[in-house]
């Protein structure tokens, strides 16, 4: 394999971090994925660095020359500075993370947000091929969105645009989110917000298939029990896909795409993507031209080619300016 150039990729997430080389056509080469601590930004950065020290120590790189570092973060990213702004509300430590990797490493980094990345995935090697205007909503363990316009993402003046898992669907609602909202959609159709929907409900259907696994519960052991009929898990993926519908049809008014990407591991179910489909309506997205569709991406590694992509320059996002 003679391959000259390739881009370190890095994506870090809140339970994992996915380290490996890209080639700029968005082949992974090679990739290991080591335990993230997000405690605070001050241990993820110490963990991170020695994840790369591994990496390049014991698995090493197949190209030639590595023309650059692109990292994808959890929270909030200035890219425009190189800074990782937060974890996440409430854990702010402005960390200048573009410049403590480009000295340890001697190579550019740019950095993005990990939605911001896995969009940027989407319009560099996905459905973004066919159109500059769509919207990549990620529906995982949590709930976020890539706006490209015109075939540029928008990101806003303090870097947190697509955190729409705050928008409210439900106004009748009594589920408080973290925000301090009611209704909020992340809460009720994530699958962490899946599984405490299931928890939330569990007393009122004692023969559900889920009352003997309370304690190990997971959004997509709800998600298999829907399928099998179960009344309760039945109710939960009946709202949660309702609201995804809901908000779906709420976005594309908003910036008027011709595809709408769905990523994330819930969508990656049939019967749930299916529910959404049936829950929208016709008029409301009948200039969504290319549909409403699911990501062609690998799942695991879209964020890992989406930080390449950062790193490769391609885009107007990430790193410093």
């Amino acid at each position: 394999m003679n391959i000259q150039e390739s881009v370190i990729g890095i994506d870090l997430g809140g339970t994992k971090i996915l380290i490996g080389e890209v080639t700029k056509d968005g082949e992974v080469l090679h990739s290991k994925s080591y335990p993230s601590n997000t405690e605070n930004q001050a241990k993820a950065v110490e963990v991170l660095l020695n994840a790369l020290d591994d990496y390049s120590e014991n698995i090493g790189f197949i190209a030639t020359k590595q023309v650059g570092i692109g990292v994808g973060l959890v929270g909030r990213v200035n890219y425009k500075a190189g800074i990782w702004l937060e974890i996440e509300p409430g854990k702010t430590n402005p960390t200048p993370l573009a410049e403590i990797l480009e000295t340890k490493t001697g190579l550019p980094v740019r950095l993005g947000n990990d939605v911001v990345c896995a969009t940027m995935a989407e319009k560099q090697f996905g459905w973004g091929r066919e159109t500059n205007d769509f919207i990549y909503l990620n529906v995982g363990t949590g709930l976020a969105a890539g706006f490209v316009v015109d075939g540029r993402i928008t990101q806003g003046g303090h870097f947190n645009a697509g955190e729409i898992g705050h928008a409210v669907v439900d106004i009748h609602s009594d589920v408080l989110c973290g925000c301090g909202r009611r209704g909020c959609v992340e809460r009720l159709a994530s699958g962490l917000g899946i599984k405490e929907e299931a928890l939330r409900h569990l007393n009122e259907y004692p023969t559900s298939l889920l009352a003997d696994n309370k304690a190990e519960l997971t959004g997509k052991m709800v998600l298999h029990a829907a399928e099998q009929k179960d009344k309760l898990a039945e109710k939960i993926i009946d709202n949660a896909t309702l609201q995804l519908a809901n908000l779906i049809m709420n976005m594309v008014r908003t910036t008027d795409p011709e595809c709408v990407i769905l990523g994330g591991g819930v969508t990656r179910n049939e019967l749930f993507f299916q529910k959404i489909l049936a829950n929208l309506q016709s008029n409301t997205i009948r200039f969504v031209t290319k549909g409403v569709v699911r990501s062609q991406l690998e799942k695991d590694k879209v964020g890992l080619i989406g930080a390449a992509v950062i790193g490769m320059r391609l885009g107007n996002e990430g790193g410093q300016e």
